[in-house]
Parts: C-alpha cells; structure tokens; sequence
C-alpha cells in the first residue's frame, strides 16, 4: 500500500532504549505522538569504567512502557513496531540465556554497555594492526566498539563468559530478536561498530589477526549473518509470546532495528523543507547533517561542569523557587549579565575543551582529558552560568570539528538538523547556528528519535513505498534558528583556541611520557 491511499487511523509504535531509561510512543502517519510513556533500567559500575546492564530488565522495561502507550488504544490500529537502542553488547549462551559480563559471575548482568571502558589495552592493539577493516570506522577504533569488548571478555572471563557464549547481540539487534525470534542483524549496527561491510561482508583476516578466528566458525553465526537494513520486515511478524508480554496484536510487523542515534537522525533528517528558504531545499539529503543531542559525552559533560561547582546548591534552590530547570535557569541569568554586548561574548577569556570522557569523533582517541583555561577565584552564580556558556560553546565547536572533518572527506553539508533532549535548550541550539556557521531545523516533534523507530515500523508495515517517503511524511519542520553573522568573527577566533588546546593537551602528554 502506498502512502496516498492509506485508510485513517493506523498508527506504529517506537520503542527507544537510552541509556538510562526506556521510552516508547504510539506515533501516527504524520509522525505525531499520541501517547508516551518513560521507566527507568538499572545500570552496574563493579568498578571504574566498567558499565553494566540486564537485558532482561531493560526486556521488562519494554513491555511496560508498550503497555501503557497502547492503553486504551484500539490495537487493531497498530501495524509496526521499532526498535533503536544504544549500542550496548549483549551476551547470551547457546540456548539464549544471559551470561556474566563481570567478574562475579552475576549472569543477570548480560550487557556490557556502550560508554564502558573497560577494553582500552584491547583496543590499542587492534589499532596497532592498522587493519584494512579500520578504515571503515574512521582509521582508528574506538574502545566503545564491539570487536575491543569481544576480546576483553576472552582474555578476562573465558570459562565463565566466552566458550559458553553462542550470540553477541548489539542491543538493537537484541530487541528485535526478542520480539521475532529472528536473529538477523542490523546493517546499521554491523557497519557502524562491528567492522562488517555493506559491499564485503565480514573480514575473516580481521577476526584472525585479533586473536577472535572463534567468531567466523559456523558463518559467523555467534555475531550475525542475516544482515538486513533497517526497516525491512523480519520473519513473520511479533511472535504470540512477546505480543503477550508487550500488550500488542500477535503477527504485526517488527523492523529490523537502529542504533539510537540514527533513530534521532531518520525522524528529523527528510523533513520536507519547502517554503523556509534553507539552501538544502532541492539538495540531496546528503547535504544535512542531524545532531543528536543525547546522553553521550555532550550531555554528561555540561552536567559535570555545573554540578561540581561551588554555586550549584545555590542554582539548585533559585532554579527550584522559579519552577525552572537549572539550564533554564542560567539562560535567564547569563541575559541579565550580559550587559549591551552578545551573550556569547562572556566567555572571551574562558575556553573548554569537553573531552572528558575521552574523545569519540573525529579523533577517536580516548586517552583526551577534558580541560579549561581562564579560571579565576570567583565561584558565584554568575562564575557558574559563565562556565555553563563555554561548556555549551566548546560542544557546538566539537560538532564544528566534526563538521570539517567530513567536509575534507569530501561531504558537503548546508544544514543541521538537531534534535533529542538539549535541541530543547535555545541556547545549546543558537551556539550550534552561531559557531558553525549553519542554519539549525529543529523538529515539530521533539521527541524525534521515537519517531525514527515508529518510521522503522511504518515501513516494516508496508505503509509507505520507501523509507525515504515515511521519513518525509512523518517528520515535520518546527522551527529554524539562522545564525548570527556579525558574531562569525569572534567565533573563528575561539575555535582557533579550541583547536589549540587539544594540540597543547597532546604536548604535554609527549613531555611527561618522554624520557
């Protein structure tokens, strides 16, 4: 059925597992949520950089939230489902039953999950082999990849863990199996941390040159070898048993799954935008970028910075007495103090470089601390809000080094499409504008990512011709922040200061690990 002659009413249901809760939405044909629910999952750290999770009670999670979306809801209505997750790894033995990812031999604690750390002397000799492989992911691997985590279990938790493992799943790929019961894989998840090509397929010279030649027995049956893409159809639909669980019609379509991020980028990348004079109206999609704000490093780093500092019970009681969020807050509080000049001016003597939990892109190196320059004896509310600002600033200037990382690869790119949590902060939004020099399109739905799952399933359904036209239909332009041309200048001189710092940073390093 084609997306002209739909009948009224169907609906989809997006299932979106972050890294601390699961979300789901009951989302219709013009991508607008008409129900949502969120609940928590439990997270481990038995030790430093080491992130644990439960795939069975991140399971349960799903078929709660399910549950109360549909609540009420003429189920005969629902014709898909989808799932993004992060890119957490799940362990599960040859029957699929959850194994221990730890050294206590706590099998209810299956996944490893995606910012663990844990892999790092793993990962440096997997780039020591400067494998052809590598360059899929960027030159370099990150240690929040799979193939560094897969070895780390070999070496550290062999008897307990690896000879009894028979699937590694990456989270999303987990979901969907669960609810199907086929374990095809996600192109998605396969190419972006798994080194699996779209046009080769597995390397078996790769895994043998890890030390993991185990994995490519059986046609690589442990890691995936039905690869299909994302929203395509898998098997015959919810099995009777996870329809049960979830509160939905046995048999209805289940799409093969994406990494959560990707959700964000397929709910708000293909937005029509004719009619708001942007320049990527009539380029390929290929010329915008989406911006996922999520938990990720972002996120994390600016709650670092405000929350250990010495003002922060003050902003917590002021934010609290307003009814505001603290980011509300120190918006309103940084426009009081910015006098006649531009807000982003406060910070010309203040820098950040927001590594610091390592860096993910361009740089991929996750020895990077994080680092500030300008400090002063000062530690009130207005000391905060500033440090706040170059937080947020050096994060727009990360997505601007990104940015021209992929433009010297050849990409070109006119337009940002933000979304997820901090697309809700206009002032996270117009430093994005400001210092990258890009238009930014924000989403009519903000909860964009629950809509790019809901898309999965729309075209699993068979609703739509094609995922580009479900992507047009069902993501809808809200607003567009333009940026401040006469600040362009002060801008390009921070970035010229970012850019040093991690130079510096990279300096020090040489001096104290010389001789």
């Amino acid at each position: 059925m084609s997306g002209g002659d739909q009948e009224p009413g169907h609906c989809y249901v997006g299932i979106d597992v972050g890294t601390g809760s699961v979300r789901a939405a009951l989302v219709d044909q013009r991508g607008i949520l008409l129900a949502f629910a969120e609940q928590p999952i439990k997270k481990w750290e038995p030790q430093f950089n080491h992130h644990e999770q439960s795939s069975e009670d991140i399971w349960a999670a799903c078929c709660l939230v399910t549950k109360k979306v549909v609540q009420g809801i003429d189920v005969h209505r629902i014709r898909g489902l989808g799932f993004d997750a992060t890119c957490s790894l799940v362990v599960l033995d040859k029957q699929f039953h959850p194994l221990p990812v730890n050294h206590e031999g706590d099998s209810y604690r299956n996944v490893i999950m995606w910012l663990d750390h844990r892999a790092v002397s793993q990962v440096q000799r997997i780039n020591k082999t400067k494998h052809g492989v590598l360059q899929y992911v960027g030159g370099v691997m990150s240690v929040e990849m799979q193939a560094p985590k897969l070895l780390w279990l070999k070496e550290n938790l062999r008897e307990t863990c690896w000879d009894k493992a028979g699937h590694f799943f990456d989270l999303p790929d987990f979901l969907s199996w669960k609810a199907t019961g086929v374990t095809a894989r996600s192109l998605c998840s396969l190419v972006c941390k798994w080194t699996y090509s779209a046009e080769k397929g597995w390397d078996d010279s790769f895994w043998k040159m890890i030390g993991l030649e185990d994995l490519i027995g059986d046609n690589y049956s442990k890691i995936g070898n039905l690869v299909l893409p994302p929203g395509t159809s898998l098997g015959s639909g919810l099995t009777p048993e996870a329809a049960k669980e979830l509160g939905l019609p046995s048999g209805i379509a289940v799409a093969a799954s994406l990494i959560d991020a990707h959700a964000g980028g397929l709910g708000v990348i293909g937005a029509d935008v004719r009619g708001h004079g942007l320049i990527c109206e009539g380029q390929p999609v290929t010329s915008r970028l989406a911006v996922i704000c999520g938990t990720s490093s972002c996120h994390m780093g600016i709650d670092h910075m405000v929350q250990g500092h010495a003002a922060f019970p003050e902003l917590q009681a002021k934010a609290t007495a307003r009814c505001q969020s603290i980011y509300a807050y120190l918006n309103n509080h940084l426009d009081l103090i910015k006098k006649a000049q531009p807000v982003g001016f406060l910070t010309v003597d203040l820098h950040v470089w927001p590594d610091f939990h390592g860096n993910r892109s361009p740089l991929a190196d996750l020895t990077l601390k994080g680092m500030v320059t300008g400090l002063t004896l000062s530690q009130d509310l207005d000391d905060l809000a500033i440090l706040y600002l170059a937080t947020v600033q050096a994060i727009a200037f990360g997505t601007r080094f990104i940015l021209e990382a992929m433009q010297a690869a050849g990409h070109s790119l006119s337009t940002l499409f933000l979304c997820g949590g901090l697309s809700k902060n206009p002032l996270f939004v117009q430093m994005h504008a400001d210092i990258t020099g890009m238009p930014v399109v924000l989403s009519q739905e903000v909860e964009s990512v629950l809509v790019g799952a809901a898309i999965l399933g729309a075209c699993a359904s068979g609703d739509f011709t094609s995922v580009q036209e479900a992507m047009a239909r069902m993501s809808q332009v809200g607003k567009i922040v333009f940026p401040r041309q006469e600040d362009k200048k002060y801008y390009d001189k921070k970035y010229q200061v970012f850019l040093k710092m991690v130079e510096h940073q990279r300096e020090y390093s040489a001096i104290m690990n010389g001789n």
